[in-house]
């Protein structure tokens, strides 16, 4: 399994971004997805997670309303759209997938995810 991140970038308060994560290896529908983030001098934090149904997903509640996340099997590509951004939004964001006993299961820590990807910054100025 081989994951790469991208759409980072710098951005304006107020605005929007839409990352992607590139999905090699992740085809079984047992994989659960996700996408977390980490601020220089923090510990990595969860931000979105999608079920491997795609029907099921979970943000956590600083980016409910302003992030969605979503996965287009197809392409074997996950996305995080990220509207109204904030300055506390700036860290590098991580995808990630790990295997779940059910297409339907929501998987949130860091230690439920085995594969992640290199990361990608996003830089919200205020």
């Amino acid at each position: 399994v081989q994951l790469q991140a991208s759409g980072g970038g710098l951005v304006q308060a107020g605005g929007s971004l839409k990352l992607s994560c590139a999905a090699s290896g992740v085809t079984n529908r047992h994989y659960g997805m996700g996408w977390f983030r980490q601020a220089p001098g923090t510990e990595r934090e969860f931000v979105a997670a999608i079920t491997g149904s795609g029907d099921v997903t979970r943000y956590v509640d600083s980016v409910k309303g302003r992030f969605t996340i979503s996965r287009d099997d197809a392409k074997n590509t996950l996305y995080l759209q990220m509207s109204g951004l904030k300055p506390e939004d700036t860290a590098v964001y991580y995808c990630a997938a790990g295997w779940t006993s059910s297409t339907r299961v929501i998987i949130t820590t860091t230690s439920q995810y085995k594969y992640w990807g290199q990361g990608t910054l996003v830089t919200v100025s205020s």
